[in-house]
């Protein structure tokens, strides 16, 4: 093989799409888009990863001027941002179920910087989220994307992504599925939070002298968690049926 021909303009033009490509897959995917990742490691991986996958890329049509591979570039970045938001919709279904749970347990003011949205969250959703991605290593998520770095390389030419029909009607129904899904799993707390309250009001009625404050909310906290414990574990099951058909709905790009 003749490696002095890779360093002619349309070898660099591809080399440089590809990096891109996984560069912004990295920037977008959950758990290799995490903040806690130090950035070098990430550039780090995403340059071996475009050394690895280079022979093997298809080489697509190259753009001869500068406008055609800011396009390209520009393309790049809409596939991996559209991937990224379809997976990410399922880690936000948990902490959209953890604001409201905090909030029956009486923990929203409980709240805590997220270095990964950069806005302060309830300690439970920010909980949610980091349980969220423990299950994507668990059910190993983090090497299905990594197959799905390979198998988009063939699908989709570097540079040629081309929106799918009905992209934007998937993502409508994504994120109208996430209120409902968020709602659905916070659910069980919910109700027994608001039984609760039902119950604790039917005492002060009865009982003027029952201390809601002092007695009440306690033992609100502890049947949260409680409840929280015991549905711990289907709740996972859920995320990892959630993820799972939201990555095989990724096939519409390919």
């Amino acid at each position: 093989m003749d490696y002095f021909s890779l360093f002619n303009s349309e070898s660099v033009i591809v080399f440089l799409l590809l990096f891109v490509r996984i560069s912004f897959l990295f920037a977008f995917l959950p758990f290799f888009s995490n903040m806690s990742i130090p950035a070098t490691l990430k550039s780090a991986l995403a340059l071996y990863l475009t050394f690895i996958f280079y022979f093997y890329v298809p080489i697509p049509e190259i753009p001869n001027n500068w406008w055609g591979i800011a396009v390209a570039i520009l393309s790049e970045m809409i596939f991996s941002l559209l991937v990224g938001l379809i997976l990410n919709i399922t880690i936000h279904i948990f902490t959209y179920a953890g604001e409201h749970i905090s909030l029956m347990m009486g923990f929203s003011m409980a709240t805590v910087f997220d270095y990964q949205t950069s806005i302060s969250m309830p300690m439970l959703s920010q909980f949610f989220g980091f349980l969220a991605l423990l299950m994507i290593l668990s059910f190993d998520g983090h090497h299905m994307m990594l197959l799905f770095f390979h198998k988009s390389l063939t699908a989709v030419p570097l540079g040629g992504f081309i929106m799918a029909e009905g992209v934007f009607d998937y993502i409508t129904e994504a994120f109208k599925h996430l209120f409902v899904m968020g709602l659905t799993v916070a659910f069980p707390i919910l109700a027994l939070s608001l039984l609760g309250d039902i119950i604790f009001g039917m005492l002060m009625k009865t009982m003027p002298q029952f201390n809601l404050l002092v007695i009440g909310y306690p033992i609100k906290i502890a049947v949260g968690f409680i409840v929280l414990i015991a549905v711990l574990g289907s709740m996972m099951l859920i995320f990892k049926k959630e993820f799972v058909d939201a990555f095989n709905d990724l096939q519409m790009f390919l």
